[in-house]
């Protein structure tokens, strides 16, 4: 490219056009130029919501999964072990990362139970050269990841205050952190295929802050940026072939995290239910699922209505996130030694056949 095309491009020379109009005319042929841009925006926004509101009602096209290749951070046990089962059962090969080394044993044996393909590696998710280090044996053992699902969590449930420094660090190495070096690990290779599925695990609690989870809501926040930010970057570049999608439910029930909160008017999600919202946003390519979905109803309020009256709300809906019983409970506040880390406290998957329903949709 030449130079005076390179100055054109960048702004540094004006183009032929602009030469041709009169120094005077210039503002308000700027004008011109963006209320056309305005114009043409709105024409084109409102055909995506008018497709959007089509496919709402004539649903999504799902995609096949079967002969991908799917890891799940945080496998074994609770959420990440159920979207493992599931995976299995669509055709895909599954690899668990955990620090629980027990849980991702059961976990693989029970996916490879129902005839799928499980491996499982134990990773400390918090260590970035342990991520590093692992993603290169799974692709040296296993393949190219084409589904990574950013599931791994962490809680320590009490007010900031007393949240000793090395449970909010160790918050936001597992919980956002992680995120980053395994996109950075397994991005490449998509990008080199121009294919390949990035899950966000996140949490309602990422839109909405709630006491005693001020790590948790600022984590599940920033990971929420990441999502955003990083489809953002992948669509400036032009890579077509990669989607992302950013999961934000509500408190789940029977994961280990959150068994004993204290919520009302909302009820807590049952686990098999998210997992199979998770495989759904992931088959039909879904950008962002809020669970339960009225939330997506309820979130602009956020910042249309009084903050008063929003806090007032927000301690209806959850009282406190983390009783007091459940505080000195060892399932759900985490260990106070920082190593090793334990995104999980139980020590197998849990529920894993789920009973028969048949307004399942994976």
């Amino acid at each position: 490219m030449s130079t005076v095309a390179q100055e054109y491009m960048n702004g540094d020379r004006p183009g032929p056009l602009t030469r041709e109009i009169p120094e005077c005319m210039r503002d308000k042929y700027t004008v011109v130029q963006s209320i056309i841009d305005l114009i043409v925006f709105a024409i084109v926004g409102i055909g995506y919501i008018i497709r959007a509101i089509y496919r709402s009602i004539v649903g999504y096209q799902k995609k096949d999964l079967k002969g991908s290749i799917a890891l799940v951070t945080g496998g074994g046990g609770g959420l990440g072990s159920l979207i493992a089962l599931r995976l299995a059962r669509l055709g895909c090969t599954v690899i668990l990362w955990d620090i629980n080394k027990q849980g991702l044993e059961d976990a693989v044996k029970l996916v490879k139970g129902i005839g799928g393909n499980c491996y499982g590696y134990v990773v400390d998710l918090a260590n970035r050269e342990d991520i590093y280090r692992v993603a290169k044996k799974v692709e040296e053992e296993v393949g190219r990841v084409t589904l990574l699902i950013n599931n791994a969590g962490v809680v320590s449930g009490q007010y900031l205050l007393d949240t000793p420094d090395h449970l909010i660090q160790r918050t936001f190495d597992v919980n956002v952190l992680a995120h980053f070096w395994t996109v950075k690990a397994f991005l490449p290779t998509m990008i080199e295929h121009n294919d390949g599925h990035i899950v966000t695990i996140a949490s309602m609690a990422g839109y909405i802050g709630v006491s005693k989870l001020v790590d948790y809501c600022s984590s599940k926040a920033a990971a929420c940026g990441f999502d955003e930010s990083l489809r953002m970057e992948l669509n400036s570049r032009g890579i077509k072939g990669i989607h992302t999608s950013l999961i934000c439910p509500f408190f789940i029930r029977s994961t280990g995290m959150f068994d004993e909160v204290n919520a009302r008017l909302v009820p807590q999600l049952n686990s098999n239910d998210v997992a199979d919202r998770v495989v759904l946003a992931i088959r039909t390519n879904e950008a962002v699922a809020l669970i339960p979905g009225f939330f997506r109803v309820l979130l602009p309020f956020r910042w249309i209505v009084p903050w008063k009256c929003l806090g007032d709300f927000i301690k209806v809906i959850v009282p406190d996130a983390a009783p007091h019983s459940a505080q000195n409970s060892p399932t759900t506040l985490l260990p106070s030694n920082p190593s090793p880390l334990h995104t999980k406290h139980e020590s197998r998957p849990m529920s894993l056949v789920p009973p028969e329903r048949h307004d399942r949709q994976v």
